[in-house]
């Protein structure tokens, strides 16, 4: 009777542990949990738990006979239903994460780029900004803080969360090298330009227009003022220099702002790119159109589109048109 009964008892324990070893979770099945540099045993359990998780008691006996207790690996990981705990805990373990999906984003500037991948991923704002201001780190990669948002050719990538700055430029430089074919060189340097000066122009006609008709006519013109040595007297270069990028109209005093970014004062392009322009704008670029024009003003009609010249007289009747159109919907 006795033995019967230790057996039942053993029988009970044996299913409970099958149980809670096998089917720990509850709910959907896209759940992550986010393994910090500092966790330690007690806060992964504790994770674990706010994603669904039941039976870490078992997680720490794993733990500790493991040798996973004393030795937390960061990471993102992947649990949910039908996920057992051994298998939770043979991820954590062996630090096999669940890849994020990395879109570029066509950002202003390189603090604003550090913004996004500091929300995006563990390591934060601050060391990525600080990273993208290290100018040994950066020459690695032919780049320097001007020229860094080059780098960035828009694409979608799987990176892990833990990745570190210098792994991530690495798979950027990767990137870019794949992106710039002897096809798209070749283009390049028809337009008299490098790849870096190319996604340079991209980044002005990215600001400038938002219509992709436009945007090669764009392209075309301001090469005609390179190519004439004339000043490129683009405004998305004075917003970028002032850092005013909400800046809905650009007055005499803004152009005075002393800036290598201020194309109304300096000749030729700024320094590097004034935000990660689109794979759209760097085709325009490279297929840009062959025309005459040399002065380009955004239509009266607020329509986005613009009127373009080959003469200074057609630009400033262009010009006033617009103006008195600001004036009348008091734009300042």
């Amino acid at each position: 009777m006795l033995w019967g009964s230790a057996i039942v008892v053993v029988l009970v324990f044996v299913a409970s542990l099958f149980v809670a070893f096998l089917m720990p979770f509850t709910g959907g099945d896209e759940r992550y949990v986010c393994i910090d540099r500092d966790d330690n045993i007690d806060s992964v359990c504790t994770k674990l738990q706010d994603v669904g998780a039941s039976g870490t008691w078992l997680f720490r006996i794993m733990a500790g006979a493991g040798g996973y207790a004393g030795k937390v690996q960061a990471g993102r990981y992947q649990v949910g239903e039908g996920q057992s705990m051994f298998g939770v805990f043979r991820r954590l373990r062996g630090r096999i994460q669940a890849p994020v999906k990395f879109v570029v984003p066509m950002v202003n500037t390189t603090e604003h780029l550090a913004a996004r991948l500091g929300k995006l991923l563990l390591t934060d704002s601050a060391e990525w900004a600080a990273a993208f201001r290290d100018s040994a780190l950066l020459a690695e990669y032919d780049a320097d803080t001007a020229t860094l948002p080059a780098l960035f050719i828009p694409n979608t990538f799987e990176i892990y969360w833990t990745i570190e700055p210098k792994t991530l430029l690495g798979k950027m430089k990767k990137n870019a090298d794949a992106y710039w074919t002897e096809e798209r060189r070749a283009k390049a340097q028809k337009a008299g330009l490098t790849p870096v000066e190319v996604v340079t122009l991209a980044s002005i006609v990215e600001k400038e227009t938002a219509k992709t008709k436009e945007k090669p006519r764009i392209a075309g013109m301001y090469l005609n003022r390179l190519h004439k040595d004339m000043n490129l007297s683009a405004d998305p270069t004075v917003k970028f220099a002032l850092r005013n990028f909400g800046l809905r109209r650009i007055l005499y005093e803004h152009l005075k702002v002393e800036s290598p970014y201020n194309t109304y004062k300096h000749k030729g392009l700024p320094p590097g790119p004034i935000c990660i322009p689109s794979i759209e704008s760097i085709e325009a670029v490279l297929d840009f159109e062959n025309n005459d024009y040399l002065f380009m003003c955004a239509k009266e009609d607020f329509s986005g589109y613009h009127n373009f010249a080959a003469s200074a007289a057609e630009h400033m009747a262009n010009a006033r048109r617009y103006s008195q159109a600001q004036d009348a919907r008091n734009i300042k």
